[in-house]
């Protein structure tokens, strides 16, 4: 996203950031009086970033700047799944995400206070212990691996952990959810997917059109992801899965992650209470073992809701005219739910689930011990 902001809003929200990232290491934990934050339970984001949306960066490299890091503290966060590489544009699609992990892996080197690469489930844990935020490699769009299934050994080699196969559009692996043949996978994707079983590297199908969810489900010998999405029962829209989906990846040994996006009201205006009607749908479906979050968004607090605002209908037409726009996404419609964003928001959504009448340890599963539980199967460790 892109934007412009009043500066002195701005510097009031770096100055507040900065005194937050100059804490004690033992009470960064802590937020500022009132501000109210996650438990000390993991919570794991499974797709999301950091970055400061007010920066108007429409990169996919994270950004590490003082405030990015402080609120990322404050929220609780535990470890996200961030996007790298190819996704839509003209770039080479092999070289952009091998330029884009060594570019992360860079940031990483500079920033071992604060982050730290996950490879293994046991790397969540130790990002909760030594009080780092996770950084799990994802890609969203299967293109950089052209015409050869190998590659997929160059990427697990290099560090990336979670597969998406198709963005909205098809791809040469299979059929993305706006992709109106719903054709399900490709040969060449059935490939790719038994190489990513091969090296352990998560296979997500958020994105995917149903045919293609359900295939790679079927065919895949590990259990599968659809690490952010809302389901179609609920709010019938293209990106959100069917429950024949969720119900399938369920009992496969997978993971569903309930995003914190438009597609999960009808109109587009989503609420938090919202994002809890999702994650009770598929909780219903799938059972409390499968679900969790996938945001897909920041933790980075906007500070000029109407300057934003203003930007999104040049984004819209942007995605649109690339032919990666999703029904249900507009001018008019943020990429985030607006009363569950800023670095309260995984404790907005405890305290709305605890009054859905959810125990704590059905809310800590949902928060990031599900998908802790699944990264041990699929990764090891």
């Amino acid at each position: 996203m892109t934007t412009t902001i009043d500066r002195r809003t701005f510097l009031t929200g770096m100055t507040w950031a900065a005194a937050v990232s100059m804490l004690p290491w033992e009470a960064r934990g802590a937020s500022p009086k009132g501000a109210g934050m996650a438990d000390s339970g993991i919570i794991i984001n499974a797709l999301g970033g950091l970055d400061d949306p007010n920066r108007g960066s429409d990169a996919l490299v994270p950004e590490f700047s003082p405030r990015v890091l402080a609120e990322a503290h404050a929220s609780g966060l535990t470890a996200v799944n961030i996007t790298l590489g190819y996704v839509s544009g003209p770039d080479d699609p092999f070289e952009a995400s091998v330029r884009d992990i060594a570019a992360t892996d860079a940031l990483v080197r500079e920033h071992e206070r604060d982050v730290m690469k996950i490879l293994t489930a046991a790397d969540i844990r130790r990002a909760k212990a030594e009080n780092k935020i996770g950084l799990i490699y994802g890609f969203q769009n299967g293109a950089m691996m052209g015409n050869d299934a190998k590659r997929v050994d160059i990427f697990a080699d290099l560090g990336v952990r979670v597969f998406q196969l198709t963005y909205n559009p098809a791809n040469q692996l299979g059929d993305g959810s706006m992709a109106k043949e719903n054709r399900g996978l490709t040969p060449f994707g059935r490939e790719v997917v038994a190489q990513l079983n091969a090296r352990h590297v998560m296979v997500d199908l958020s994105h995917s059109g149903e045919q293609t969810c359900l295939e790679a489900a079927r065919v895949s010998k590990a259990p599968i992801s659809i690490n952010h999405t809302g389901c179609r029962a609920v709010t019938n829209l293209p990106r959100n899965k069917t429950d024949a989906e969720l119900r399938l990846v369920a009992e496969k040994g997978g993971f569903i992650g309930i995003y914190f996006m438009p597609f999960v009201n009808p109109t587009g205006h989503a609420r938090a209470e919202d994002v809890v009607a999702h994650i009770d749908h598929a909780v219903n479906v799938c059972g409390e073992d499968h679900v969790g979050i996938g945001t897909d968004g920041t933790v980075t607090q906007i500070d000029d809701l109407q300057a934003y605002q203003a930007m999104l209908a040049k984004e819209i037409a942007q995605r649109q005219a690339q032919g990666i726009s999703a029904a249900g996404e507009g001018p008019d419609t943020y990429p985030f739910v607006v009363d569950l964003r800023g670095p309260q928001q995984f404790h907005k959504l405890q305290q709305l689930l605890a009054q859905k009448g959810y125990s704590s340890a059905r809310i800590e599963k949902i928060l990031g011990l599900n998908f802790l539980s699944f990264a041990q199967t699929v990764w090891g460790g």
